[in-house]
Order: structure tokens, then sequence, then C-alpha cells
């Protein structure tokens, strides 16, 4: 059986989505069809409009999202009609060395990145014509199929909002500094960006007892949700920006997080650490941007600097936990959402980003 549903189409060209009906098929063996309860905006989907990463296409858009399971294929076991999920972007295979040794974030087997799932296929569709869900989530629809091992269950008490934001952006902050930085209680921390990934990493350093922790953003309206939600200090990005931070931490900071995915602001981490400290790329630049290093003084200093994908998250593992901290007080992510908004709306939620408003815009869905 086929049922309809109202998606955010991107035909491949322009920067605009049209929202348009589409076809949904049922689920197929080892395959969950989700009802989408929500969707965050994230940058990553910008990255696609924008024309800086390439997909096949046409394709549904959105990867960050959250929602009530309407029914499973054959051998489905770990949710079943009912269970509230949230999606992950990067399906692992659970069959691969890197997935064997615990870490479903360097998954050799996914076909996540191929828009489709593991067979190959995708269950959506356009006047007969395939549609490929970005990332094989495609949660800017009012229906999802996702593989099994995309389908992370979570407690209902946390609302879909929240939850769609658990998938990408706060598993992705809060994971950079636990997970890859390894932050210690009372190390130092900068933070270079305050959109909704960098505010996710200031609630991580504020969950790991860093202190000082500093963001440094453009816009003081995010600087502002930074300090509310944890940061210590407040820097206005400028050509005095590393400076400001020496100031407050004489000797630079242990560690530094790069949230933007601009070349400038990636080249500039090491000024703003101490000797021995580590960079963090977690912020996307456009496929094939180069950017440069210093590597006499990061060999003199002792610094490193490493690369973080989705913070290195084990979903299954994480995203409980995740949700158990919000649902406990300790990680406030409903504070991250500037603006809650309709399917149709969300061109306008684009534009905003591009122009650095918001901290984090997220599609509710009706029922």
């Amino acid at each position: 059986m086929t049922i309809t549903a109202r998606a955010a189409v991107h035909d491949g060209a322009g920067n605009r989505l049209s929202v348009r009906t589409v076809q949904v098929a049922d689920p197929g063996p080892g395959n969950v069809l989700v009802r989408m309860g929500a969707s965050g905006v994230c940058g990553s989907d910008r990255h696609v409009l924008d024309g800086e990463w390439q997909l096949p296409s046409p394709t549904v858009m959105g990867h960050e999202g959250a929602g009530t399971v309407e029914s499973v294929g054959d051998g489905v076991q770990d949710v079943r009609p009912g269970d509230h999920v949230v999606l992950s972007w990067f399906y692992p295979c659970r069959r691969c060395t890197a997935c064997a040794s615990g870490k479903a974030y360097a998954c050799t087997g996914s076909r996540s990145e191929e828009c489709v799932l593991p067979d190959g296929s995708t269950r959506l569709s356009s006047g007969g014509d395939p549609l490929f869900p970005y990332l094989a989530v495609g949660s800017m629809s009012e229906y999802a199929v996702v593989p099994e091992s995309a389908a992370v269950r979570i407690p209902a008490e946390v609302p879909f909002d929240v939850a769609s934001l658990i998938g990408c952006s706060v598993a992705t902050g809060v994971g950079a500094v636990v997970n890859d930085a390894g932050v210690a209680p009372g190390e130092s921390a900068v933070v270079v960006g305050a959109g909704g990934v960098g505010l996710s990493i200031v609630m991580g350093l504020r969950l790991a007892g860093a202190d000082p922790v500093i963001a440094v953003d453009v816009s003081q309206e995010k600087l502002e949700a930074a300090l509310a939600l944890g940061a210590t200090h407040a820097v206005l990005a400028g050509p005095r920006s590393v400076d400001d931070v020496r100031t407050i931490v004489a000797g630079g900071v242990d560690h530094a997080f790069e949230a933007i995915g601009r070349p400038e602001t990636i080249e500039q981490l090491p000024a703003y650490l101490c000797r021995g400290g580590k960079a963090v790329l977690v912020g996307l630049p456009g496929v094939g941007t180069p950017v440069r290093f210093n590597a006499l003084a990061l060999a003199e200093n002792g610094q490193s600097v490493i690369g973080s994908n989705y913070g290195s998250t084990v979903p299954a593992r994480d995203f409980p936990r995740l949700a158990k901290l919000y649902l406990a007080g300790r990680l406030p992510v409903d504070r991250l959402i500037s603006h809650r908004i309709r399917l149709d709306e969300v061109n306008e939620a684009f534009d905003a980003m591009r122009a650095g408003q918001r901290t984090r815009s997220v599609i509710v869905f009706d029922g």
C-alpha cells in the first residue's frame, strides 16, 4: 500500500524548496515507517540547497527528525508501532569492523550518504519517479521510511521538537565535547559560532564542567543565547577575537571548537589555544574547501587539530542518554529553539539562516 505525504523537495537547481504531495510506499524488510512529529532546519541542508554539496536529486530534504513508528517491515525487532523515535542521519550497518568495535559513526557499510536504504532503494516517489530522502531520512516530510538502525526509541515524555534536535545538532555538539575532545572538569574552552551546533557544544561543555566557556559570534542575540545556556563569557567576533579570548584566559584555552565551517575561522583556531591545546573541527565547509595551518607552530606547541563527525555518536547508546539528560533538566534543548514553524515556512527559515538569524528553526507537523 502507498500513502501520500506533503514534503519539502529540492529538484537539484536553485536554493528553493517546493512543498508538494509525494508517495510513500510501505516499509520493506528491515525498514520502519515513521509519522514525523518534527524536523530541524539544519545547516547541512543549506549546504545542499546552496550548491556546496552534491546529492542525488530530486531530494526530500531534512535529516534531523523525530516521530512515531507507524508500521514496521519484516524482521524489525528494535521498535514497534507507537514507539517514539529519534532518527539518525548516518545509519550503521551493524556488520562492518567499525560497527563491531562500537564505532557506529565510522561505519563503512552505511549507504546513508547515497540517500538510499541498505538495499539501494527508496520508498519515496512523485508521479512514478523516485525521490531520494536526504541522508536516507528525508525528515521534511509527513512520513519517512528509514532502516531499523536509524530509528532509536526514546521516552515518550520528550517533545518531538526537542527530540528532533537530539538527532543531529545536540548529538553532534555534545558528542564533540564528550566523545572527541574528552574535555575534563575545569578545562577552558572557546566555541566559535553560536548557532544550533555551537550552542549544543556550549551545553556539552557545561555538562563536562569546563570553565571558563567562551562563545564567539557576530550576533549579539546568539551570544546572549550562549550565556543563557552555560557560557561564562561572550566575545563579539572581529579582528580582536583572539586577543579578547586570551585576555580572559592568559596563554590560551585548552580546547577550541569551530562550529561554522568557514575556512577563515577554522584556520584561526590554533591561535586561541594554549600549548598542548586541542582544536576540534565541528562545522562542515563546502566540498573540497582547503584550509591552511602553520605546521611548525602546531608541532612546536604540541597542539592538535581533529575532525569531529557527528560527535562520534553511537545513536543507540547516545540518543537515549541525551533524552534522559533533557528530562532531568541538565540539557535544556528546548531553549535552542527560537522558531517553531510550519512546513510551508521552510524557505523563510533557510533565508534567516543565511542571514545569520535565529538559533534553530524546527518544523512541527500537525498531529
